[in-house]
């Protein structure tokens, strides 16, 4: 079977993605930072772990315990704005040095196997008021859309200078069970106090395109298919956007909750105000259905009450 690298294998995208690829056939493998023990990654799909920061040192471990890959993706990086700007070097060091020290490895180790790099929306910044086309130019307005960019332009730079096999999909916002952090986590976690109102930042007309992680998981994997030293980029997400007014108001149905619903209109530094994907040039690698996001919302609500009743 092939072999399959994740970096960041352990995170929540990560999960996914090994699940969805060792579904399909390929043998799947992990490095990055955490203790897993060997009966929960096998859950996930993930044969072998390596509890590790991605460096040369750490894939060469891998390689020697597993096997060379025949593709990896990359996920391990920053994971948020609010992080990036709490602690912008750190996040810098965990998504531009990590790529920077994946891609000098499979230049000189791992030259056939192609690569898969998870991007973010944050490249295009706060510039658009409907659907961005992945030509967009970069234009990030947080640390993190900083760090995702300059990633970008390393593996770009691997793929047209070494002849690497590359693709990037820039992730939307993703979301689904096992996210435990960011809003929707933060909702429901009030949700479960039984608050009689939910006050939020901004105005509630703040726009995204909303992927649930199954959906995110298998556009991610598609791309290696595609993945060439032209380096193609494509958007990841549904093409649809929904405002955080809209989806609070069906999160909170599908909590069966009554609570009031407020904004404090105070817009949060790095939040762009609408990142919604312009999916005509990711047919390649859409997939052939796709999670209704009332559908998702149950399924992340359902799983966060099981973990919430311990």
């Amino acid at each position: 079977m092939p072999v399959l690298w994740v970096t960041g294998a352990k995170g929540f995208l990560g999960r996914y993605v090994a699940r969805h690829a060792a579904a399909r056939g390929w043998t799947v493998h992990g490095i990055g930072h955490g203790a897993w023990l060997e009966d929960d990654h096998r859950q996930f799909g993930v044969t072998r772990w390596l509890n590790s920061s991605v460096t040369a040192a750490g894939l060469e471990a891998l390689a020697s315990d597993a096997g060379m890959p025949d593709a990896i993706v990359h996920l391990a990086g920053g994971a948020s704005v609010g992080a990036s700007l709490k602690a912008p070097r750190e996040d810098f060091d965990r998504t531009v040095n990590s790529t920077a020290e994946l891609v000098e490895w499979m230049r000189t180790r791992a030259p056939q196997a192609k690569l898969v790099a998870g991007s973010s929306a944050a490249v295009y910044g706060d510039r658009w008021s409907g659907p961005i086309p992945v030509d967009a130019p970069y234009a990030p307005c947080s640390p993190y859309g900083t760090h995702k960019a300059a990633m970008e332009l390393l593996v770009r730079s691997y793929a047209r200078c070494s002849g690497g096999r590359v693709a990037i999909v820039r992730l939307f916002s993703v979301y689904g069970p096992g996210l435990h952090k960011q809003l929707l986590w933060d909702l429901m976690t009030r949700l479960a106090q039984a608050p009689g109102k939910l006050t939020l930042s901004g105005d509630g007309s703040e726009t995204r395109d909303f992927v649930y992680a199954a959906d995110a998981a298998s556009l991610v994997c598609a791309a290696i298919d595609v993945a060439s030293d032209e380096c193609p980029a494509f958007n990841g997400g549904r093409g649809a956007g929904v405002a955080v007014r809209e989806l609070v108001k069906r999160l909170v149905t599908a909590w069966r909750a009554e609570c009031a619903i407020e904004f404090d209109g105070v817009r949060r530094a790095g939040d762009p105000q609408m990142l919604v994907a312009d999916m005509a040039a990711s047919g390649a690698i859409t997939p052939e259905s796709w999670t209704a996001l009332d559908t998702g919302l149950a399924l992340t609500v359902e799983a966060a009450r099981a973990r919430f009743r311990g």
